[in-house]
């Protein structure tokens, strides 16, 4: 038999080579979409992205009685009445004597005394005594007096120690599109007066989640607990990322959308918000009571608005490690397709009053639950 003498010619590596640019176009069009992406929600560059700030935790924290909280300094005694006052003629003779220009005006028609009389001296020790000593009520008008209030908030403040950097391990359950489980994490560091808060949440497996959702939140310590300083927001699906960031003002917060709106006071994120209910419950912790209502400003990517929490009641969890008592806090508004997610959160005065469950609700049906898969990771004391 014949062999044909022209033979089709089939190019081995083209449908390899093919295949592989396919898939370089389209992933340099996925980082160009995200690039995109991240500048259209305010996000900014690298290089103004948030440096996370590296610790070590190397102890577990114990269940214990919840920390007392800062007391006030005791009242400062009142002055004691110096001895030249005691000597001094009584208050009432000051006050019986007539005004100073009047008592010009009857001296002037008398001649100039030749020696120097003792009489003069009597009204000028008169005046300066009760200079010198005023009286109770007089006192509590005094600046001095005035001043005394902001000194006393000033040593609460100080009284308040915040506790070390501690990270919350969380095991994740509930329901996207189906029932799925994952892990979460919380991270509150502390570096001087900085702070930072990194939360993640994995649903799926960790090496191919079907979402990861992470908020971290920066910024300063003070008497009014944290002020926020800058919030970055990201969420990853398969083929997609969305990020997102806030930055805070003295004056006004710019939200994610490229709004700014006025700041309100103790405003807060939705990754701090939970170390500042912490902090709101350990110095105030009568605000804990079952029945009261905690009030918070909150900026969400799109607004800035108050939200309020209920405390709902006393609840006994029974977490892998232990069973703990909580106090749970609900927030008012009821989460809705298409409305923001709300949290609800049980805080354990056991373990520093920190959030060992937490129920994010986007609506009845899309919900994640996490409860505390250890106890609490603290760094060393600084």
């Amino acid at each position: 038999m014949a062999r044909p003498l022209i033979r089709a010619w089939r190019p081995p590596l083209l449908r390899p080579l093919g295949i592989a640019l396919a898939l370089a176009v389209t992933a340099v069009h996925l980082w160009i979409s995200d690039e995109l992406i991240e500048d259209r929600l305010g996000f900014g560059s690298a290089q103004q992205r948030m440096q996370r700030i590296e610790v070590a935790y190397v102890r577990e924290l114990v269940l214990a009685p919840p920390p007392a909280p800062p007391a006030a300094p005791p009242p400062r005694p009142a002055p004691r009445p110096r001895r030249a006052v005691a000597k001094a003629p009584p208050a009432s003779a000051p006050a019986s004597a007539p005004p100073r220009d009047e008592i010009v005006t009857k001296v002037e028609p008398l001649p100039p005394p030749a020696p120097a009389p003792a009489v003069p001296e009597p009204p000028p020790v008169a005046v300066t005594a009760p200079e010198a000593a005023p009286s109770a009520p007089e006192a509590a008008s005094t600046p001095a007096a005035s001043v005394a209030a902001p000194a006393a908030s000033a040593a609460i403040g100080t009284a308040f120690e915040w506790p070390p950097s501690t990270r919350l391990t969380y095991v994740l359950t509930g329901n996207y599109r189906g029932e799925v489980q994952g892990s979460a994490s919380v991270e509150w560091i502390r570096a001087g007066l900085r702070y930072q808060v990194h939360m993640e949440a994995i649903i799926g497996a960790s090496f191919a989640p079907l979402l990861v959702r992470r908020a971290s939140s920066e910024g300063e310590l003070g008497e009014a607990g944290l002020t926020p300083r800058r919030f970055e927001g990201e969420q990853r699906v398969p083929f997609r990322v969305r990020r997102w960031a806030m930055t805070f003002e003295p004056e006004r917060v710019y939200l994610a959308d490229g709004k700014e709106t006025p700041t309100l006071p103790g405003v807060q994120d939705e990754a701090s918000m939970f170390v500042q209910l912490t902090w709101l419950f350990t110095t105030q912790p009568q605000r804990l009571q079952v029945g009261r209502t905690v009030e918070m400003p909150l900026a969400l990517p799109r607004r800035l608005e108050m939200w309020q929490y209920d405390i709902v009641g006393e609840e006994m969890l029974q977490m892998p490690f232990a069973e703990v008592k909580t106090v749970h806090v609900k927030p008012r508004r009821i989460a809705k397709p298409g409305g923001d997610m709300t949290a609800e959160m049980w805080f354990a005065p056991g373990y520093q009053y920190l959030p060992v469950r937490i129920r994010i609700n986007q609506d009845a049906n899309t919900f994640v639950d996490l409860q505390l898969q250890r106890p609490p990771q603290q760094a060393a004391a600084r």
